[in-house]
């Protein structure tokens, strides 16, 4: 039995899943969340062997969500399920330890292939994805957040929702002055000289869907 557990701030999208998935005789919902940092409690709590996670939530994004199961070490799986194709985006979500990449429109057919793909531990891409992840390998295209470190991408994704210095530190046991020092490190490789520019930077490459009009510097 394929234990799952979905992570996904839309209700209606949990419920399609759920419907399309506890139809299978060998698929098992065992929980849902609406932010990703519930879904990180329950996959604690349940260690499912999947998660369905949408990358863009309120709080924790998926991108963070999937690099601390990963670097847990926990059992379980993730499988990222997004609106966004472009092959920039799914190559960081690869880089950051999922292991299996669907779009939303994708069809039940392909949802329920994946779970059991990646279920049985192999990499599972859609199709129009792994094509665009070919084509970008082929003529040298990448993102410039190829460049940072799990740990900066984690603190320029809570950067961009406007946390302070302090509160990220602490969500990361990090001290403020660490934290600072991410930061001003990923300005750097990222040639970018404030919170808004980053976020602008980050929302043409599709890691958020919209800058944060309370940014500042």
């Amino acid at each position: 039995m394929i234990d799952v557990v979905l992570v996904d701030d839309h209700e209606l999208v949990r419920t399609g899943f759920r419907m399309i998935l506890q139809q299978q005789p060998d698929i098992r919902i065992r929980g849902e969340a609406g932010t990703a940092e519930e879904g990180l409690r329950l996959i604690r709590m349940l260690s499912p062997h999947i998660a369905l996670v949408d990358v863009h939530m309120p709080g924790m994004s998926g991108i963070e969500l999937t690099e601390r199961v990963c670097r847990a070490k926990m059992d379980t799986n993730v499988v990222v399920v997004t609106v966004v194709d472009d092959a920039r985006f799914p190559k960081r979500l690869l880089d950051a330890g999922a292991l299996g990449y669907l779009t939303k429109g994708c069809s039940a057919t392909e949802l329920v292939a994946a779970v059991r793909q990646v279920a049985a531990g192999r990499r599972y891409l859609a199709p129009a994805v792994a094509q665009q992840l070919a084509l970008a390998t082929l003529d040298g295209t990448s993102s410039p957040f190829d460049m940072l470190s799990s740990r900066e991408l984690e603190v320029a994704m809570m950067l961009v929702r406007g946390k302070p210095l302090t509160t990220i530190g602490e969500q990361l046991s990090l001290s403020p002055k660490t934290v600072s020092t991410y930061k001003q490190r990923l300005m750097e490789k990222l040639q970018v000289e404030h919170v808004i520019g980053l976020a602008h930077l980050m929302n043409v490459h599709g890691l958020i869907d919209a800058p944060n009009p309370q940014l500042s510097g």
